[in-house]
């Protein structure tokens, strides 16, 4: 008798809890970031913005791997509602601040340092959890599930966030993204996922390291967190920067931006969709070699575009290699880890794809003032082409599939 089939990801009530409450997290991120930035605005001027931005960016950089050790310490969904929690407590009483008084820059200052250290506890923990809801067949499409989710989040969070703020100010804005997470948490607490939720090793440091040795002896996982670093450095930031200084050099003006940024979210999008609908990946791993190869070669004509058609196009281009790359090699981390170590990966390869974003904002402008914006996206082509060449250099990534070395029981089932 055959066994009976196994259900996509997409019809599993489980892994759509997770969803929900992972959208509502990230337009909630999205609105709170969008109110930290109007009351800071209006607190202190434009010159304070970057201030408290970066006040809520460094802690979460810098405690980004202890969040992972969190993580595999006591579980990453207790870890991930705990933290829920906590952020949807601290920015509802924010709210509450801002009502019965003006905010003043300290105040948010202290808000967006204690958020960026919630948020360097929630990161790790909750995509660490994909692999204990769901079969390891299915990774592939929860990521891009992912992906949609992230999409559809970065489109719906900025017109919430104004839609609130004009209508509440400040404390409308805080108020909505409070009840986001708190639609996240409650949504979080009827997620079941499977295997030991705790793992007690040592003192924090120790399995720290521990984590960090893991990664640099596994055949798969060290050469590949180098090659997630180097092809998300320049698309996950940066190249928005990129993208409003080649518009303004080209004469295409902020709606050529739009429509070139459009077409960028849109090719990821697409790319996000059918991954999700797909049954199955051939040689994922080959594959995604030519993706960053697409990906490097779309960059570089971008930056040579000179209509505004051709720059929408390669925009759509990259959009949805770069989203196939992303979705594949979160896939293949989270097939190839260990369970005990998820949370400690996990937070290495977020601090790649956030924490070495901010090292080249100063770069871009500094490059397209000497050299022209077009040369920056020549950079980034550069870079892809290196992850490319590393990743093809590497057998067992070349010859990656998306299978589990382990057998898993996924929770629910």
């Amino acid at each position: 008798m055959a066994p009976p089939a196994e259900r996509p990801a997409y019809r599993d009530v489980n892994v759509l809890r997770w969803l929900t409450a992972y959208t509502a997290s990230v337009t909630g991120d999205v609105v709170y970031f969008l109110a930290l930035s109007w009351a800071a605005t209006r607190a202190g001027g434009p010159s304070q913005v970057g201030l408290v931005v970066a006040a809520g960016a460094l802690p979460r950089a810098v405690l980004m791997l202890g969040g992972g050790v969190v993580a595999d310490r006591f579980g990453p969904r207790r870890v991930a509602v705990v933290s829920d929690a906590v952020r949807c407590v601290v920015i509802l009483a924010t709210a509450a601040g801002v009502l019965l008084s003006s905010p003043s820059m300290w105040l948010l200052v202290a808000v967006a340092l204690v958020f960026g250290v919630v948020d360097a506890v929630f990161m790790p923990a909750v995509g660490a959890l994909p692999p204990r809801i769901t079969a390891p067949s299915q990774l592939a499409r929860v990521q891009g599930m992912r992906g949609l989710s992230i999409r559809l989040s970065n489109a719906v969070g900025p017109l919430l966030a104004g839609a609130v703020l004009v209508v509440g100010g400040e404390a409308g804005g805080f108020t909505a993204a409070g009840a986001l997470f708190a639609l996240s948490l409650v949504t979080l607490l009827t997620v079941r996922t499977s295997s030991a939720e705790a793992t007690r090793r040592g003192s924090a440091w120790r399995e720290l390291g521990d984590g960090l040795r893991y990664i640099r002896r596994h055949r798969m996982l060290a050469p590949l967190v180098t090659v997630i670093g180097l092809s998300e450095m320049c698309f996950s930031g940066p190249v928005a920067t990129g993208l409003v200084l080649l518009a303004d050099e080209r004469g295409w003006g902020a709606s050529g931006m739009g429509w070139i940024a459009s077409a960028f979210s849109v090719g990821a999008a697409a790319s996000a969709l059918l991954l999700t609908v797909s049954t199955r990946i051939p040689r994922p791993g080959l594959t995604l070699c030519g993706a960053l190869l697409l990906t490097a070669a779309g960059a570089v004509s971008l930056g040579h575009a000179t209509s505004l058609t051709t720059a929408v196009l390669h925009g759509s281009l990259i959009g949805l290699t770069s989203g196939f790359t992303t979705t594949v090699t979160s896939a293949l981390v989270q097939t190839e880890t260990d369970p005990r170590y998820l949370g400690r990966v996990t937070s290495v390869t977020t601090l790649c794809t956030l924490g070495l974003a901010p090292v080249l904002f100063p770069a871009v402008g500094i490059t397209a003032d000497l050299w022209g914006a077009g040369t920056f996206f020549v950079g980034c082509g550069a870079i892809c082409l290196l992850a490319a060449a590393l990743a093809l250099s590497v057998p067992v990534i070349r010859r990656a599939e998306l299978h589990p070395p382990r057998v898993a029981s996924p929770a629910g089932r």
